[in-house]
């Protein structure tokens, strides 16, 4: 089979989506333990841990050419905790240095991040998103399962600032009766500070996290309590198929988000990948299986590229639109693997 050249036809997948967007997880090992993502109770401390198991640097350079040959201009480091990998700076000078790789950006749950900010933006970071579900010391103490501070994660977003990343988008998961109370004190404090809040309706990702329909706040009814405070006005997109739907705050006080995957499902546009930290790709979130993909790397970017097109142009993935349905299987990858 010859090797996909970089003029060829971009693939789509079976449902006319192409590939543009690339979720790549560092590190399956988080320093937090939060009930929705990576349950105490059910992954022990030193998960991930193994660094034996994860892509090197070498074979994520391969990955990620790869990816471009395809279509892919948009790149963002996840995890786990991506700063919880070693010389994590130095695999971004590399990525940054790819050419097709337009957008590349970090999540991380923001305490570690004092320290690392500077080094980050220095080695061609562009942009990152924080998560950050509660102000309240007490209530992310206890969303973090016990494991972080709210004041290092603040200082992780002043040191971000500093280091000139601007705006910052802060991911807010939403549950009702455990933190919705913390969606109008958050936007107090960031709004009008250049930085966009978004709030992320809580899904039903993974098998471990004991998910509740009762718990979810659609973005509607959050839109509406938080324009009672602060008017708000529609966005158009900054491009399709981006997943957060936007509104201005009237007077020019910045802007918030909502991601509504559960109330109003955007697969139809969906266009991105996720491959975990050991080389497995996830053509969506709420996927049961990954396809290894790290023995291809060693037969170069092209071949690589050529087998991935393979796999995407069988994608067919639209889970939460199919959500609820009596065929639609919940064995789902767990988040922590492919960052969310």
């Amino acid at each position: 089979m010859s090797a996909l050249p970089r003029n060829a036809m971009l693939p789509v997948d079976a449902l006319g989506r192409p590939l543009r967007d690339l979720r790549l997880s560092v590190i399956e090992a988080c320093n937090f333990r939060c009930p929705y993502c990576m349950p105490a109770d059910r992954i022990a401390d030193d998960h991930g841990l193994e660094a034996s198991s994860r892509l090197s640097f070498d074979e994520i350079e391969v990955l990620v050419r790869g990816f471009v040959r395809l279509g892919v201009s948009k790149l963002r480091l996840t995890g786990g905790e991506p700063l919880l990998r070693k010389h994590l700076p130095q695999l971004i000078a590399r990525l940054s240095r790819i050419d097709g790789i337009e957008d590349l950006a970090l999540t991380t749950n923001g305490s570690l991040l004092a320290k690392q900010a500077a080094a980050l933006r220095e080695a061609g970071l562009r942009r990152l998103t924080v998560s950050l579900d509660a102000l309240d010391a007490d209530v992310f103490r206890k969303l973090s399962g016990g494991r972080g501070e709210v004041a290092d994660v603040l200082a992780g977003i002043a040191a971000a600032e500093q280091a000139g990343f601007a705006p910052i988008k802060l991911n807010c998961v939403v549950q009702r009766g455990v933190n919705d109370d913390q969606v109008l004190p958050l936007l107090e404090r960031f709004r009008g500070s250049g930085h966009i809040v978004r709030f992320i309706e809580y899904m039903d990702v993974g098998t471990c996290n004991g998910w509740d329909a009762s718990r979810v706040v659609p973005s509607a009814e959050l839109r509406d309590r938080i324009h009672a405070r602060w008017p708000l006005t529609a966005l158009d997109p900054n491009y399709r198929g981006e997943v957060a739907s936007r509104y201005a705050f009237a007077g020019g006080a910045g802007e918030v988000g909502f991601v509504s995957s559960v109330s109003a499902p955007f697969c139809g546009d969906c266009h991105r990948a996720r491959v975990s930290a050991e080389g497995r790709l996830y053509t969506c979130l709420f996927a049961g299986e990954g396809r290894d993909l790290r023995a291809m790397l060693q037969q170069g970017e092209a071949a690589f590229s050529e087998h991935v097109a393979g796999l995407w142009s069988r994608r067919a993935d639209r889970y939460s639109e199919l959500r609820g349905a009596r065929d639609v299987s919940r064995k789902h990858v767990e988040m922590f693997l492919v960052g969310g």
